[in-house]
């Protein structure tokens, strides 16, 4: 088991290591060791650098906070998956080989496919689970994501402006302001930032985002562990009605979707977000 140096701030917090599945997995961690960890899984093309400062300082307030990098991103060893299933077979082998027999997850975007599918593959490993800004196998829209957000990404670089400035948050006001906050809370960390991730990595990322969009429909109504869902309610990556869709098939699963808000409703919500989620994994 690794000792830690429990420092205040998510841009302090040391990059570690373990070995897993073959492979030499990248993560940080937060927090006390005292109550159940939260295990963080991360969206399409993010580094440890893309998880929100606020929210997993928030989580680790009281408890340990593990965000992880999937398999060939940042420093973490290897070449990313083509498949959701093998993101997943990664992620628990990673939870195990860090020594946590319990965990809650934190699912956002493409982690929450994931998130979903360690749900059917290790549910015993997870009490509760949080599944935001993402949707089912095979839900509405999701194999049109690369289309989606190529013309944006373009936008984003003609202009100047992170991608995320578009593809997150919606053009009112309130949202472009989230956005510009959000994304300056991102660059909080100035010292051992994670390594960039490759035009390569980011496009079998895709691959797997397609490849989850057009498979055969899950049997969410089998699920027994706890599920919030959270969303803007105009996501257009993953389209909010994909979140209304996780709520309504889970078992006793409970839905919140925040107002002119986008896929980073969480984050231009985070203090709502924070107080929901504390509250649900608390429960």
């Amino acid at each position: 088991m690794a000792t830690y140096t429990h420092g205040a701030d998510w841009k302090t917090a040391p990059t570690h290591h373990v070995e897993a599945a073959g492979t030499r997995f990248a993560y940080r961690r937060l927090g006390p060791d005292a109550d159940v960890p939260v295990v963080l899984l991360n969206h399409w093309g993010a580094n440890l650098d893309n998880f929100d400062p606020r929210i997993v300082e928030g989580l680790a307030a009281d408890r340990p906070v593990y965000a992880l990098d999937y398999r060939g991103i940042g420093a973490s060893g290897g070449t990313a998956p083509l498949g959701v299933a093998e993101m997943a077979s990664d992620t628990i082998a990673t939870i195990r080989a860090l020594g946590l027999t319990s965990v809650d997850l934190i699912g956002f975007s493409l982690g929450g496919f994931v998130a979903q599918q360690i749900l059917f593959d290790a549910p015993d490993l997870v009490r509760r689970a949080i599944l935001a800004g993402t949707g089912p196998a095979g839900g509405t829209g999701i194999e049109r994501v690369g289309p989606v957000s190529w013309p944006l990404i373009i936008k984003g670089l003609i202009t100047f402006r992170d991608p995320k400035f578009y593809l997150f948050f919606t053009s009112t006001a309130a949202g472009r302001r989230a956005a510009s906050e959000f994304l300056a809370r991102l660059k909080e960390r100035k010292k051992d930032r994670d390594k960039a991730v490759s035009l390569k990595t980011f496009l079998r990322q895709l691959k797997a985002i397609k490849a989850w969009g057009q498979q055969a429909p899950q049997p969410l109504n089998t699920i027994r562990t706890p599920v919030l869902v959270a969303n803007g309610d105009h996501d257009i990556m993953v389209p909010s009605e994909n979140s209304a869709d996780l709520a309504r098939r889970i078992p006793g699963a409970e839905l919140v979707l925040y107002p002119d808000a986008g896929h980073g409703g969480i984050f231009q919500y985070r203090d709502a977000f924070l107080t929901k989620a504390k509250a649900f994994l608390g429960a």
